[in-house]
């Protein structure tokens, strides 16, 4: 099946309805048992020009791919961010909350980049608005379904975060290796599973998921 590009078809329509710019959102790792989630962002304006050949949705890519993409991502964007929450504030807080807690730290960053967050609207992937009860002075949020697939804004923040993301489990493996975390990024895959097992969980691990999901395996995703 082929798979259209990503355009700037509803950023440009957010910019017409009076946003001066836009903000494309994306989080990776909400589904992972270890490591945190993150919450990729990419601003841009009414004046960008084309995105990179070939972004995509970064679910859509290889690895190899998506390392090559990413700075051009970044580079694409007038100002890009990647924010983070730990396993252990996932454990505390539940998802949701992390998920907000990382959105609103990837902003946080935008801003002491120089991004005018008040004057941009954020495109957010997904039916449901996490962002927003995690902000002390709420922003215009557009959420929309399989935006990483169909805007560019937001299959760049998908790109810049999961390449973000899968770096820090790279090198968590280096320093905490059995677990297979540079191959399943941290995602409940039957061999992890196993690990934890054999080796107990760590610090890196989500400790309230770990019951729940040690009968059911998921693959890795985003």
């Amino acid at each position: 099946m082929v798979v259209a590009d990503p355009t700037l078809d509803l950023e440009r329509e957010l910019h017409g309805s009076g946003a001066r710019f836009v903000i494309g959102c994306d989080e990776v790792g909400r589904g992972a048992i270890a490591g945190p989630v993150a919450v990729g962002m990419s601003v841009v304006g009414p004046g960008v020009g084309a995105q990179p050949v070939g972004l995509r949705d970064s679910k859509m890519l290889s690895e190899k791919r998506r390392e090559s993409l990413a700075p051009l991502a970044a580079d694409w964007s007038l100002h890009s961010a990647v924010g983070l929450a730990t396993a252990s504030e996932v454990d505390a807080f539940g998802i949701m909350a992390a998920l907000g807690l990382a959105g609103k730290r990837a902003l946080a960053a935008l801003h002491e980049s120089g991004a005018s967050i008040l004057d941009c609207v954020v495109l957010l992937d997904g039916s449901f608005d996490w962002l927003t009860p995690a902000l002390s002075t709420p922003l215009r949020v557009r959420t929309q379904v399989k935006a990483d697939r169909d805007c560019a804004s937001v299959a760049a923040a998908s790109v810049i975060s999961k390449v973000h993301r899968d770096a820090l489990m790279i090198a968590a493996d280096e320093t905490t290796p059995g677990y297979g975390w540079k191959g399943n990024k941290g995602y409940g895959s039957a061999e992890h599973f196993a690990a934890i097992a054999s080796l107990g969980a760590t610090d890196l691990h989500r400790h309230t998921w770990l019951h729940d999901r040690s009968s059911s395996p998921a693959a890795s995703s985003d």
